[in-house]
């Protein structure tokens, strides 16, 4: 509510930061697309690749599509030109003299142009994309992030979807009730009851849910009191799929990444750990203030974003393929492929999840119809 009246204030000074905002984006995202949390800690964080500005002449005149192959070290995403930045524009833009381009990167001094790669033309494939279908959702728990994913939800699904939150807090109701009738795409229901009760789990007709969030009550219980609430239920619903063989799309929210190791243990598919991602945006916007518009747009439903999709839509499977054959395939779709994800790493935590941003071009990959393909891409 204070940000209008900030901007005033602050101008150009000032780069502004809403951290229940933009985590909330981010666990709708991820919640939709698993693994996704991994690459943003990867982005976000000071150990890995980071994004960069940078002015590069070798690119100027060119087009963005074309000095997408030029860069061995480094990943080209956007152009930032006349103080305007665009992530994954047109592959026809050109690149103009005094425009800078966006990178991932390990340092800014890896941003180099180099020659093209080879590209095996005869392993990219063609895929029309399917249309989006109504899906039903699932939130277990509620704090004041979950108005914001709620909303944001809306933006995402298509319409004729359903939501069901599940909270044990008695004002939770009013509060999705005025929700509900506010939205364009999504049915939102409430029913009442305690998530951690075995039950209440039991009863509820879980292979339907597409995704499942699960929320901390952070607002109302301590941090371990409610992370421990949040692990319970994770490890019922664990428990419910084993027994019952069936399989759920679990994301858990945690408020102390210590905690992150046992719900490892438990096989959340994904994890949210507001606090870090709320510093370590912070950190980066503070690095860099152009990186608030850059994460702006990237968490955004409107523009690009980050999506993670199956490596059969891009290239044939079984075969060995380098990633210029990818970013030629993810070219020709008009997205930008900025890594990969190897989905029978997913459990290992020493090879990040199995995810790879920014990965060696050169080198030869071999995949399997589970893998997927990391890109920037507007839908």
């Amino acid at each position: 509510k204070n940000v209008d009246v900030a901007k005033m204030v602050g101008k150009d000074e000032v780069e502004l930061v809403l951290p229940s905002e933009l985590v909330s984006r981010i666990t709708v995202q991820t919640s939709r697309q698993t693994g996704l949390s991994v690459v943003y800690k990867e982005l976000l964080d000071f150990g890995g690749d980071e994004i960069y500005f940078k002015d590069e002449p070798g690119v100027s005149g060119i087009t963005f599509g074309e000095a997408l192959h030029r860069f061995a070290d480094s990943a080209l995403i956007g152009i930032k030109s006349a103080g305007v930045t665009k992530l994954n524009p047109s592959m026809d833009a050109k690149i103009s003299s005094g425009d800078s381009i966006v990178c991932i990167a390990a340092d800014d001094d890896k941003i180099k142009v180099s020659a093209a790669g080879n590209v095996n033309d005869s392993a990219i494939v063609s895929v029309k994309a399917t249309a989006q279908k109504p899906s039903r959702d699932l939130i277990l728990g509620w704090n004041h992030r979950a108005e914001i994913i709620v909303r944001e939800m809306d933006n995402y699904v298509a319409p004729g979807s359903e939501l069901t939150v599940v909270s044990e807090l008695a004002e939770t109701e009013a509060t999705v009730e005025t929700i509900a009738s506010g939205m364009k795409n999504l049915k939102v229901t409430f029913q009442p009851g305690d998530t951690t009760d075995r039950k209440l789990l039991d009863s509820m007709n879980l292979p339907s849910y597409e995704h499942i969030i699960l929320l901390c009550y952070g607002d109302d219980m301590e941090i371990q009191e409610a992370d421990s609430k949040t692990l319970m239920t994770l490890l019922h619903l664990r428990d419910i799929e084993a027994k019952k063989g069936e399989s759920y799309s679990v994301v858990s929210e945690m408020l102390d990444v210590k905690n992150r190791a046992l719900a490892e243990v438990a096989k959340a598919d994904d994890f949210i750990v507001s606090d870090e991602l709320a510093g370590l945006l912070l950190t980066q916007v503070a690095e860099n203030k152009e990186l608030g518009k850059v994460f702006d747009d990237l968490f955004d439903a409107d523009g690009a974003e980050i999506y993670l999709k199956p490596v059969s839509d891009y290239v044939s499977t079984g075969n060995s393929v380098n990633f210029y054959t990818i970013l030629e395939s993810a070219r020709r779709r008009n997205e930008t492929a900025i890594g990969y994800r190897i989905v029978a790493e997913a459990g290992d935590a020493e090879k990040s999840y199995g995810v790879r941003v920014n990965p060696v071009k050169s080198a030869e990959v071999t995949f399997s119809e589970d893998d997927r393909i990391i890109v920037l891409a507007e839908s």
